[in-house]
């Protein structure tokens, strides 16, 4: 999110490449907190994590990319599942479908010069991003802020039910992070790279699947998990 960091690894990276170009561009920063419903949360919180998923990817790329043109060389960056479909609120899954908007844009208009843009959509894996306890903890904090008319709109048992239900998913994310580095890997080195990637099972077998299907049936499984409210206005 710093400007000056950004325009410093500019002149660093330039420095080191020279008259070569830069080959390869891995953007693969992201945070997910803050999350919650989105009626719990605040315009500061979706741009606490667009800045850094999104805007921040976009200026990384900005700033390098005459030097990858140079090199006739690749893009990757790293979306996600969430970046097909979006079941959780706060500014993670808007930021990734952000991601896979500006890299069809730069896929097309780097088509002439020989750069290739590629996305990597991963699904759920054990890192920190997907931690239970800081998400928990963020939770309650944005619970913790809510006006009363909202909680006696949601009820406490929302609450716990969105917690228990995450600690139920956690249980299908991967440990095997290879399965992304080596998306990252062939989309950097293989003579013809993809132009997007999927890694983990749940991405292969569910995600993507569930993003092709009519909205009304996705909606109707996703709900079918989904905590209850207390049903007030």
């Amino acid at each position: 999110t710093s400007s000056k960091s950004i325009a410093d690894v500019t002149a660093w990276v330039r420095e080191c490449v020279g008259d070569q170009g830069l080959w390869g561009l891995v953007n693969n920063a992201g945070i997910a907190i803050p999350t919650a419903p989105n009626e719990w949360l605040t315009k500061e919180d979706f741009v606490k994590v667009l800045d850094v998923n999104l805007v921040g990817l976009v200026e990384v790329t900005l700033s390098l990319l005459p030097l990858v043109r140079r090199a006739r060389g690749r893009v990757v960056n790293v979306a996600s599942v969430m970046g097909r479909m979006s079941f959780f609120g706060g500014g993670y899954c808007i930021s990734k479908y952000g991601v896979e908007a500006f890299s069809d844009s730069l896929r097309l208009e780097m088509h002439s010069f020989g750069v290739k843009v590629c996305v990597i959509e991963p699904g759920f894996f054990r890192t920190m991003i997907t931690n239970v306890e800081n998400l928990e903890k963020n939770f309650h904090a944005s619970w913790g802020k809510l006006p009363e008319e909202i909680k006696a709109s949601y009820g406490e048992n929302y609450l716990r039910q969105y917690v228990a239900l995450l600690k139920v998913l956690q249980k299908g994310y991967s440990s095997n992070l290879s399965l992304v580095t080596n998306c990252m890997e062939h989309a950097l080195t293989s003579l013809h790279p993809r132009t997007r990637y999927s890694a983990g099972w749940d991405a292969k077998l569910l995600y993507i699947p569930l993003s092709y299907l009519p909205s009304a049936l996705s909606d109707a499984l996703f709900s079918f998990f989904y905590p209850k409210s207390v049903g007030k206005a």
